[in-house]
């Protein structure tokens, strides 16, 4: 009763009306949205997400940052003691800067467009920014502070392309059950994060000659290549993550209990965090005795200093690698974000289907473009919409209230980042899998009844999640609906309507 009273209170102020809650009064009021249920939902997308907070940074720090590595004989300088003394300064940078960007991106995204979508530095666009453009330790083809520069010049190009419409243009012309495949690639995208090393439950792995094998083994047996090598399914912790993380939250769900995936990440951390049990977070090992140190401090604040405004704008030293690195952030970025966003606003229910767009589309783009040149004034990798954002949607969030409570917790895990970078994968794994669940709820709207409709679908559907990439599948998808149904339509052509495939009348009008 007092929550009902607390939700009619906030709805008739000005906060109601800004966010459309239900009883505001406003008249494109969206129902079923609640104040409660928003912050609720806005609380279940952070935890989902908080991983990222220590992961980007893990993965960013190995770019080298701004460390210089002056040994002759190693380029990497893998075991110099001061090159990898700044590496842990950068790495406590990046940690500030992810969590800062995040909750200044995940604000004003939902300020400005209204929509539960969190943002923050992505997965794969890191790896690629660390690994491949400025390789380990900067061994890669530019240096970090050009490639800054590179993702800061993407950030304005989006800007341009969202103005102009291209952006918007480009989700329309993606046939309807392209788009709808794409939200259920995501969906299996996400749950084959939730099921995989390191952002999950380890359940399965990387595999040679097969492509995926099972896992679950204790890190002891992974060998170079992620495989175990024994032990398989006996890691204690994929069977806490799956009782806690996924058999509990399941139940909770069946009974309606509103903060279920919240309480299925907490219980699982708080059972994983004290050091005596086979399945710590902290094991006595250098890893988890640096992550132990991290967790004590607690509280603290970690000022960014050498990656802040660490941009070289000199792109003549190296244009052609510096073009080639801009040219793939711009594709993969722009096909993954698109695809991202519009999935998720046919999640929350608010896209509009007749028009293949959903609401304040270009504020949205446009947000997120300029959130991407922010982050490389940080010393990141390009900001996205985060496909987490399944999470609060799944809890009941419809507007941009849910962002906002995202990206004010991330604001206030900037004082608090020892513990939310403590949340270990295994307690946010079977959540992932558990959105990937609900978003494969729309597979049915996929036109299975006309062949040329349907394999492109099936194709998107299945390349997302196997080339770990929305973007590549959205690529593989269009290409086989272009050949499939640039074929028919020449046969049709030349034979003047006379060679026509049976089902030809049940195909979608694109």
């Amino acid at each position: 009763e007092l929550v009902h009273k607390i939700n009619e209170g906030i709805a008739r102020t000005s906060v109601g009306r800004v966010f459309r809650l239900e009883g505001s009064g406003h008249e494109k009021a969206l129902p079923n949205s609640r104040f409660s249920t928003e912050i609720r939902a806005g609380l279940t997308t952070f935890f989902t997400m908080a991983y990222i907070i220590s992961v980007n940074a893990i993965i960013l720090k190995d770019s080298g940052g701004t460390c210089v590595c002056t040994d002759a004989t190693d380029i990497t300088c893998a075991n110099d003691a001061a090159y990898n003394t700044c590496l842990l300064e950068i790495q406590r940078e990046l940690i500030t800067g992810t969590a800062a960007i995040s909750g200044f991106a995940s604000c004003l995204f939902g300020l400005f467009t209204n929509m539960p979508v969190a943002l923050a530095p992505g997965m794969g666009l890191n790896a690629y920014f660390a690994y491949q453009v400025v390789g380990y330790h900067g061994t890669g083809s530019i240096p970090y502070r050009l490639a800054l520069t590179a993702v800061f010049a993407e950030g304005w190009i989006f800007v341009a392309l969202s103005l102009l419409g291209m952006r918007q243009w480009l989700v329309r012309l993606l046939p309807t059950s392209l788009k709808m495949a794409s939200a259920c690639g995501i969906g299996l995208f996400l749950a084959l994060i939730g099921l995989s090393y390191p952002a999950g439950i380890g359940a399965v792995t990387g595999s040679f000659p097969a492509p995926l094998d099972l896992g679950g083994c204790p890190p002891e047996f992974l060998d170079e290549f992620g495989q175990c090598t024994g032990e398989k399914m006996r890691n204690p912790t994929l069977w806490i993550g799956l009782v806690f993380g996924g058999m509990v939250t399941v139940l909770l769900m069946a009974y309606k209990v509103k903060t279920a995936m919240i309480i299925g990440i907490l219980l699982t951390s708080i059972i994983s965090w004290p050091r005596t049990t086979s399945f710590t977070y902290f094991p006595y090992n250098d890893q988890g005795q640096s992550r132990f140190d991290f967790f004590k401090t607690v509280v603290g604040f970690h000022p960014i200093d050498k990656i802040l405004r660490a941009n070289d704008w000199d792109v003549s030293s190296n244009p052609s690698q510096f073009a080639l690195a801009l040219f793939t952030f711009l594709y993969v970025d722009i096909l993954d974000c698109t695809a991202t966003l519009y999935s998720m606003a046919r999640f929350a229910g608010v896209a509009d289907a007749a028009k293949g767009d959903f609401p304040r589309s270009t504020i949205a783009y446009c947000t997120d473009a300029l959130s991407i040149s922010i982050g490389s004034l940080l010393g990141l990798s390009p900001v996205t919409a985060f496909i987490e954002s399944g999470s609060g949607i799944a809890e009941g969030g419809r507007t941009g209230l849910t962002a906002v409570t995202t990206g004010l917790c991330f604001i206030i895990s900037i004082f608090f980042a020892p513990i939310f970078a403590s949340i270990p994968p295994w307690a946010t794994g079977c959540t992932l899998i558990l959105i990937g669940c609900m978003m494969m709820r729309q597979v049915v709207s996929i036109n299975w009844k006309y062949i040329g409709d349907a394999v492109p679908a099936f194709v998107t559907l299945l390349f997302i999640p196997f080339s770990y990439s929305i973007a590549y599948g959205l690529i593989a998808g269009l290409i086989t609906h272009a050949i499939i149904n640039g074929t028919i339509f020449i046969i049709r052509k030349v034979s003047r309507d006379r060679l026509l495939p049976e089902d030809f009348n049940k195909r979608e009008q694109w």
